[in-house]
Formats: C-alpha cells, sequence, structure tokens
C-alpha cells in the first residue's frame, strides 16, 4: 500500500538581514524568504510546487515528507496535485511510459502530460482513471482545519 502524502512541513529562521527563510527538509530544493514571517509561510506552498513540479520534468522519485516537528508549518498540497503526484509516482513504479498509459485509457498523449503538469486543471476523473489503470485507487479524507 502506498499513501501520498498530502502535507510537507517546514522550518523558518531569520537571517541576519533581519528576512525569513523557509525551507523544506524533506525537499531541499524548496526554499523561499520574506520580509516577514506572514510573507514567508504566503510563499510556501507556490515554492514547494515549483519543486516537485522540477522532480517531475527531471523524472526523479518526489520525496515523502519528513515528519511534523512541534513549532514547524506545513504546507498541505491542494488535492488534484496530491492525485498528479501519485500517478506521476505509481507510473514510475510500474514502469508504465505517458504513451503506454494514454494507450490504456484511451486518450491521446497529450492529456497524460498535461497530468503530469501540476499548474494544469486537469479534471480529477482522469486522474482517477489513470490510477485505477495502475492498480491504484483515489482516497479522499478531510480533516478538521487548525
Amino acid at each position: 500500500m502506498s499513501i501520498t502524502p498530502l502535507a510537507y512541513p517546514y522550518e523558518i529562521g531569520q537571517d541576519e538581514a533581519g528576512f525569513f527563510l523557509l525551507s523544506f527538509p524533506g525537499v531541499p530544493e524548496a526554499h523561499t524568504d520574506g520580509g516577514s514571517r506572514e510573507e514567508a509561510e504566503a510563499n510556501a506552498l507556490d515554492c514547494l510546487l515549483a519543486a516537485l513540479g522540477a522532480y517531475i520534468v527531471l523524472r526523479r522519485d518526489i520525496p515523502r515528507p519528513s515528519d511534523v516537528k512541534r513549532g514547524h508549518g506545513r504546507a498541505v498540497l491542494p488535492p488534484l496535485v496530491a492525485a498528479k503526484l501519485a500517478l506521476y509516482q505509481a507510473m514510475r513504479q510500474e514502469g508504465v511510459t505517458q504513451v503506454e498509459l494514454a494507450r490504456r485509457i484511451g486518450r491521446d498523449q497529450k492529456d497524460v502530460r498535461r497530468l503530469h503538469d501540476l499548474d494544469h486543471r486537469s479534471h480529477i476523473g482522469l486522474v482517477e482513471d489513470a490510477l485505477a489503470q495502475l492498480g491504484r485507487r483515489l482516497v479522499v479524507s478531510v480533516e478538521t482545519a487548525a
């Protein structure tokens, strides 16, 4: 069983100049800053998505988030992004190419390519169909907002 993480913890520190530096321990390529803690936190999700998108472009495994430590924040991935990352990782694990997945789901290869684009507003049903072709099932969970 493989569960795709929906939240990545981050750490915030302050440099000598007073800037707040935000980084993700599990994703070393994801880091940003801000003139205030709030500004750095407002940039957190965008910087994380850019880094995870680069993992796809570079054909690397998606890193699993580290454990959340007390006092650390976390960036929660949008459900569609989490589903796309799960699909990408499942394709890597199964050795299935975009061309092969397109054939299996009866779609054009460009449709599968868009499923790897974290900025594209793909239909969740198509992601779900693609996951099913790889022996995976999409499960949604809801938690109380903190």
